[in-house]
């Protein structure tokens, strides 16, 4: 099963909450608070996703966290990647060196390669502001990505 950690599925919901209110500036105690997450862990990912440029970060009495830019501007795949590191479905197509033995000669190497660019491709379509809007409340909804609709991609409402 491919799974993101409990840390960047805290820190996308952290994003997309910052997405709909874009001109205010979060503390880390209102965001814990607005989300119902825990304030040590809402700290870690804040200071770690400013590090790297996606929040920016004010001080003084009225201080706190911004998103550095837009949130159509803002991908999902740059979330994933601060808090992650680089996007690879296997160890063979990380930006680091592999742990596998076999793989100078896998010849499934090639095609993780495919899959993996196809999966950045798609988290790097799909915009902080796109997670922040609300799916409808029933009825059969279609998946998106990046605002396109694929062909014949439908997921049934929930019961």
């Amino acid at each position: 099963m491919i799974r993101i950690t409990k840390q960047t599925d805290y820190g996308i919901v952290l994003t997309s909450h910052m997405a709909g209110d874009p001109e205010r500036v979060f503390t880390a105690p209102d965001l814990a608070e607005e989300t119902q997450l825990p304030l040590p862990m809402v700290s870690k990912i804040l200071k770690h996703l400013a590090r790297h440029r996606v929040l920016t970060s004010y001080r003084g009495a009225n201080g706190g966290y911004a998103l550095s830019r837009p949130a159509a501007e803002i991908a999902i795949s740059e979330v994933i990647t601060a808090l992650e590191g680089p996007i690879a479905i296997t160890e063979c197509i990380d930006d680091g060196p592999g742990d596998c033995n076999h793989e100078p000669v896998c010849p499934m190497r090639g095609n993780w390669h495919v899959i993996n660019r196809a999966i950045r491709r798609a988290l790097a379509d799909i915009s902080l502001a796109e997670m922040a809007r609300p799916l409808p409340p029933s009825g059969d909804r279609l998946v998106t990505l990046g605002g396109r609709v694929p062909a014949a991609t439908t997921v049934p409402a929930e019961t």
